[in-house]
């Protein structure tokens, strides 16, 4: 139970990390992969493409397909409503910040 409830939180915190660096600079999956295992999130390709996935749907994220090295690479960046929501996320994390 209880690793249900973290799970659900970090997810919610992973997609605020997400809209923070693609807000920063467009980022590609497997970079994304590595920063967050680095701030201590257990990720696989797995976890994170449906994430990104649906981050795209929501009208958060936008994606270009761009060739590097003869690969095709997916580079994810923010959208005008992604900073919306990542500025309305920011506010929330500072206000419980302060009360914790």
């Amino acid at each position: 139970m209880q690793e249900t409830i973290l799970r659900k939180l970090f997810l919610g915190f992973m997609q605020i990390h997400i809209l923070h660096h693609a807000k920063k600079e467009p980022f590609f999956g497997s970079w994304m992969i590595q920063e967050l295992q680095h701030h201590g999130y257990d990720m696989s390709a797995g976890t994170l493409y449906p994430i990104l996935h649906n981050l795209n749907k929501a009208g958060l994220l936008a994606v270009e397909s761009k060739i590097v090295e003869g690969k095709v690479r997916k580079y994810y960046s923010i959208t005008p409503l992604g900073e919306d929501v990542l500025a309305e996320a920011k506010k929330k994390i500072h206000e419980l910040t302060k009360e914790l």
